[in-house]
């Protein structure tokens, strides 16, 4: 891997209509009541974000199966990424695509910058109730454009101070003496 390569990191969530309850703020002594939603419908969001720039690529797909997440990682090689680092669950590692695969450890969410991305969504989009997927679906795009339109604070949300280093001891690795 050179560090001029456009590496992205990226993970699939779900996103659905099976509510869930969030913690709210509320006086001490009154008692907080929730619309909870039930409705087992959902699609999944496929996220990539490039820790260096602070951009966001994402696709909605119907199932996380292999042929569906090649489509997806196919358009991002199309935008310019040539490698994918995410972590070892079966879809991603079965699609056949020219980008560069790096897969983390498995059970490790904490070390995809991606996951703080989903924490955002969540915290924007869960608790309340929608009349149906595609309103859920514009809730989570308008988000997503809200953080992709401030790359400073993608790359504070999501640039580590250890992916970064990493990337500059590629670069001085790679300067001729």
């Amino acid at each position: 891997m050179k560090a001029s390569q456009c590496v992205v990191w990226a993970d699939a969530m779900r996103v659905g209509l099976y509510g869930q309850v969030r913690r709210v703020w509320a006086p001490r002594g009154v008692k907080v009541r929730q619309a909870v939603q039930i409705v087992y419908r959902w699609a999944y969001l496929a996220l990539a974000v490039d820790v260096r720039s602070g951009r966001l690529l994402w696709s909605w797909i119907r199932r996380l199966k292999a042929e569906a997440i090649a489509q997806v990682v196919g358009s991002w090689q199309a935008d310019g990424v040539e490698v994918v680092v995410w972590d070892g669950a079966r879809a991603h590692k079965a699609q056949q695509v020219g980008v560069r695969l790096i897969c983390q450890p498995p059970y490790a969410p904490e070390l995809n910058p991606v996951e703080r991305v989903f924490e955002e969504l969540r915290r924007w989009v869960e608790g309340r109730v929608y009349a149906d997927l595609a309103e859920k679906q514009r809730a989570v795009e308008a988000v997503l454009g809200a953080l992709e339109a401030d790359p400073e604070r993608m790359k504070r949300l999501t640039g580590w101070p250890w992916i970064l280093h990493a990337f500059e001891q590629l670069r001085l690795n790679m300067t001729p003496p």
